[in-house]
C-alpha cells in the first residue's frame, strides 16, 4: 500500500496478495484491504495513538439517512455523552481533497449536524469546525484533539 502522509503504524494483514484483509479494531474483524481501507485504518489509528481519542467512542461506516437518501459516514466521532461530534471522510490516496468531497460531507453533515469535519486522503488532511447556528465554518491548522472537541 501507498506510503500515507501520517506515523507509520503495524496492522494486522492476511490473505494472499490482491485479496489482502486488514482488521479494523473498532469493528472487531477483518475487512477488504483497498487503498480507501488503508487510510480509513492509518487515520483511526492516528486519532487514537495521536488524538487520543476513545476507540469506544469511535464508529465507523455508520449508516446515515437525510432526505430519503442513505449514506455510509466512514469514521463518526462521539463525544463522553454519545453525542456525535466528528465526522471523517476517507478517500483512496489517488483521489484529491476537493469541492465535490467537502460537499458530500457536508451532505451527511446535514442528518448529523456535527460541529467538526475531517476529510483525508491520508496525504492531505483537512479539519474545520462548524457554527451551525450562524451557518459558518472555519478551516483549523490541525486536526483538533479529542479533548479539544469538548469545548
Amino acid at each position: 500500500m501507498k506510503q500515507l502522509n501520517l506515523p507509520e503504524y503495524s496492522f494486522r494483514i492476511a490473505g494472499r496478495e490482491g485479496e489482502e484483509m486488514i482488521l479494523d479494531p473498532i469493528r472487531k474483524k477483518f475487512v477488504r484491504l483497498t487503498p480507501e481501507e488503508w487510510v480509513r485504518q492509518n487515520f483511526i489509528r492516528y486519532l487514537i495513538n495521536e488524538g487520543r481519542y476513545p476507540p469506544g467512542l469511535i464508529a465507523v461506516e455508520v449508516m446515515s439517512k437525510y432526505n430519503n437518501l442513505r449514506k455510509r459516514v466512514d469514521i463518526l466521532i462521539h463525544d463522553r455523552s454519545g453525542k456525535p461530534v466528528m465526522i471523517v471522510e476517507c478517500k483512496s490516496p489517488d483521489i484529491p481533497v476537493n469541492d465535490k468531497v467537502f460537499d458530500q460531507i457536508v451532505c451527511y453533515n446535514m442528518g448529523f449536524r456535527v460541529p467538526y469535519l475531517v476529510v483525508t486522503n491520508g496525504l492531505d488532511h483537512y479539519a474545520c469546525r462548524i457554527d451551525l447556528e450562524n451557518s459558518k465554518y472555519e478551516f483549523l491548522l490541525a486536526i483538533p484533539l479529542y479533548e479539544d472537541l469538548q469545548n
